[in-house]
């Protein structure tokens, strides 16, 4: 299963960026898909993900990203609006099938004036 991520960059405070992953190679239905990252110096977290038909988000994130999943591309959206210098970060893409992890490359995400 590969998993390839778009999008990410620098933005200033407020702005929106627009984070895209695409799964492929997968013989299963993905359970679940979504995003994580890892700023430096600290452990990687969950940003948002939806599975089973559920969005879920970082209490940090909510009201301010939205995430989207297209399932028959295997496809999964990261809509970030009002950004944060916090927010800088690396990005990783995930997809949970079956009882396995997969994660994208990161893509850098940098908040700043």
């Amino acid at each position: 299963v590969q998993l390839q991520a778009f999008g990410g960059g620098w933005m200033q405070p407020g702005g929106s960026l627009r984070l895209s992953c695409a799964a492929s190679g997968s013989r299963f239905n993905i359970n679940e898909m979504g995003w994580y990252r890892q700023a430096p110096g600290k452990e990687r977290e969950l940003v948002a993900v939806f599975g089973g038909g559920i969005a879920n988000y970082a209490d940090s994130v909510k009201g301010r990203f939205t995430i989207t999943r297209d399932f028959a591309k295997n496809t999964v959206d990261l809509h970030m609006n009002s950004l944060k210098p916090e927010y800088t970060a690396v990005y990783y893409c995930n997809a949970k099938i079956l009882i396995m992890n997969y994660w994208g490359k990161g893509t850098q995400v940098t908040v700043s004036s």
